[in-house]
């Protein structure tokens, strides 16, 4: 597929205002983390074709559609100032211009897709966002990224929008400020136990979002089969009834076997894999922007990064039938199942 980068239009948003959130001495996110993202797009097969977009700080509006103005005002007040939120996230004085140009970033990113002016989009964001609640910074994540994005996309009549988040840690704040919606469709694949200790799989949503807040936790260890029989039992029938019209990857990479904050066992073609399987299942409809969240291991970053932007060019290989997985996976995979029929047709 030679001439398939010059049909596939990749937009990426990787501001050297992300270098700027400097982590204290020791802590995971730190700022060789955005280097190495970036060598993972360069490397890609669209990494040479990609149309960078230029971020801007998001507006307190677009803030405020998925955080408490509060909150927004308390964020971008430590504008130039250094401390922390709670015990793990950190603000250094270019953190809250680098979270606001983050969000920002996801809804250029937003923009691009919804105008037609690329297929798929990429944000190498520093701080991530998926632990961001309404009015709390949680996990490393001051604003909601991918939340902000996708009450942007809302707002320009978007009916139906997939956010799948595959890092390792649950995305609590995400999973709060959409629960009760059905406009939006969020799934999460993490580690239990591992924190935020939230994502049980009984946890559906509420409300007229009852069915549409989609758990699978999974013990640790999972590799690229237990991935895959999640994707294949549970994932893609899900994803083909909503049928999104917009999608967000959660993009985290902690879930791979070097990851020090993670204890699963995927690699880049576990990566690689679960980027052709939403392909499949978004069919014609195939707009998604990655947005990077976790990932701690610099070489399995730079590489998980190459792995998920070449799938989007590169057609998926056969594979084998998935091998029997462990008791206590099929467990996790058979509750999770339990937990969403009601909602889906599973068969």
């Amino acid at each position: 597929m030679v001439d398939q980068p010059e049909k596939t239009r990749l937009c990426a948003v990787d501001d050297a205002a992300f270098e700027q959130h400097v982590s204290p001495a020791g802590h995971p996110e730190r700022v060789e983390r955005f280097a190495a993202a970036r060598r993972g797009l360069e490397a890609a097969t669209l990494g040479a074709h990609a149309e960078h977009l230029a971020p801007r700080g998001a507006t307190l509006d677009e803030l405020s559609r998925a955080h408490d103005p509060d909150y927004v005002a308390q964020v971008l007040e430590m504008s130039g100032r250094s401390g922390y939120f709670d015990a793990d996230t950190f603000c250094s004085p270019g953190s809250a211009e680098a979270a606001r140009r983050a969000s920002g970033g996801a809804v250029a990113l937003t923009d691009a897709l919804l105008d037609g002016r690329a297929d798929f989009g990429v944000g190498l964001f520093r701080p991530p966002g998926h632990h961001a609640r309404p009015a709390q910074a949680m996990g490393f994540c001051l604003f909601n990224h991918v939340a902000v994005a996708a009450r942007h996309a809302l707002s320009r009549d978007v009916k139906r929008v997939l956010i799948l988040d595959w890092d390792v840690h649950h995305g609590n704040g995400t999973e709060e400020i959409f629960e009760d919606d059905p406009r939006v469709l969020y799934i999460s694949l993490h580690q239990s136990p591992q924190y935020p200790g939230t994502g049980a799989t009984g946890d559906i949503g509420r409300g007229a979002g009852a069915g549409f807040n989609v758990n699978v936790p999974l013990s640790p260890g999972a590799d690229n089969s237990v991935y895959r029989a999640a994707f294949e039992r549970l994932l893609l029938p899900i994803i083909e009834q909503f049928s999104p019209e917009l999608s967000y990857v959660s993009a985290g990479y902690d879930a791979h076997y070097k990851d020090p904050l993670g204890g699963m066992n995927l690699d880049e073609a576990g990566y690689a894999y679960m980027t052709h399987a939403i392909l499949r299942a978004l069919k014609q409809n195939r707009k998604t922007a990655f947005v990077l969240e976790g990932g701690y291991d610099l070489s399995a970053l730079t590489g998980s990064v190459k792995a998920t932007l070449d799938a989007l060019v590169t057609p998926a290989e056969p594979l084998p039938p998935i091998p029997a997985i462990s008791s206590r996976h099929e467990g996790d995979l058979e509750r999770a199942v339990r937990a969403q029929t009601p909602f889906w047709h599973l068969a």
